[in-house]
């Protein structure tokens, strides 16, 4: 038998050059100007029902680790009809002492037909805004619908971007902002008017219908007995070897994750999961597909513990890419 021999190109391989390409560059402030969080709270909806399709492929983040300093992790992803998606994060805690966000991130877009870069946009509010709006969506699938207070404990750029997504899932009469420093809870509160800060956790707590836990504490930072039924509880914190989320309340009540990756080790899992049985618990998308049930009662204490997957970032990136090509925003360098 032979085999047909391919085509000859006009070319050899070695004659082919790639040339200057210009590739689209997005600044911090150009993607949060072409960021809509409506938008990207139904994008999201549609990313967690494919991931659960199977059509998204998004492997477990690979971690460098700089001891005592911070880490660093590399997130591909790719689904049909989207742009191929690699966001490289870093995470530095002692980076506010430079002023600078302890999380640092850089996205590249790569047409799927080539390979070809074509974009290469700032990742650092993406990182911030897909997180928040991950838990936000977790409200909006299984929070009461009649919830009207909701408590966030946590005043950084999490506590930030929830306050800001919040309102667009539920009718709150307020949000209680808590933090360990009062000052910044008081200032971040300032910047919305259904917020008020509060001082008394427990008492914020136990008031509330939904509970977002948006810390980088290594310590649990709500006591399980203060959840009254049927409150809806996110965590999106990360901090191992344990973290913000106290892990009596993910093994007891009904719990829901972005993958089922979630239950292993750190990087790729989450510490506070550690132990649990995955026959127990449901992913967002098996929710959204009518796979698994979402709340089943009033009383239901719902849990979803986020750990933040390269999904996220591919349906974020390609929304903002969107946007920028509709607005013409952006500049351009040759590559």
């Amino acid at each position: 038998m032979t085999h047909a021999s391919p085509p000859k190109l006009a070319k050899a391989a070695f004659e082919i050059r790639k040339g200057n390409r210009a590739v689209r560059t997005l600044s911090e402030a150009d993607v949060e100007r072409c960021l809509d969080p409506s938008r990207l709270l139904d994008a999201l909806e549609d990313g967690f029902r494919a991931l659960e399709r199977g059509e998204v492929q998004s492997p477990a983040r690979q971690q460098v680790l700089l001891p005592g300093r911070g880490f660093s992790l590399a997130m591909p992803a790719w689904q049909p009809g989207l742009k191929i998606t690699v966001k490289v994060v870093n995470v530095f805690d002692g980076n506010h002492r430079v002023d600078l966000p302890s999380h640092l991130s850089l996205i590249t877009l790569y047409e799927p037909d080539t390979g070809a870069a074509c974009c290469v946009m700032d990742g650092t509010c993406i990182t911030a805004a897909r997180t928040a709006a991950s838990a936000v969506l977790s409200v909006r699938l299984l929070a009461r619908h009649n919830a009207r207070v909701a408590t966030v404990i946590g005043a950084g750029v999490q506590g930030h971007e929830h306050l800001r997504l919040l309102p667009l899932v539920r009718a709150f009469d307020h949000i209680n902002v808590c933090s360990l420093h009062a000052d910044e809870a008081q200032r971040l509160a300032a910047t919305h008017p259904l917020a008020r800060a509060s001082s008394d956790v427990r008492q914020a707590v136990a008031e509330s219908d939904v509970v977002c836990l948006a810390t980088h504490s290594s310590a649990p930072v709500i006591d399980p007995s203060w959840i009254r039924a049927g409150t809806h509880v996110s965590s999106v914190g990360y901090h191992p070897p344990a973290g913000e989320l106290p892990p009596s309340v993910a093994r007891e009540h009904r719990l829901f994750v972005e993958t089922l990756d979630a239950l292993q080790a750190p990087p790729v899992g989450c510490a506070e999961l550690a132990g649990i049985d995955r026959d127990r618990v449901a992913t967002l998308g098996a929710v959204l597909l009518g796979k698994a049930p979402g709340r089943r009662s009033d009383d239901d204490i719902t849990v979803y513990k986020a750990m933040g997957i390269a999904m996220q970032d591919l349906v974020a990136a390609n929304l903002a890419l969107e946007s920028a090509i509709e607005q013409s925003i952006g500049e351009f360098m040759h590559w």
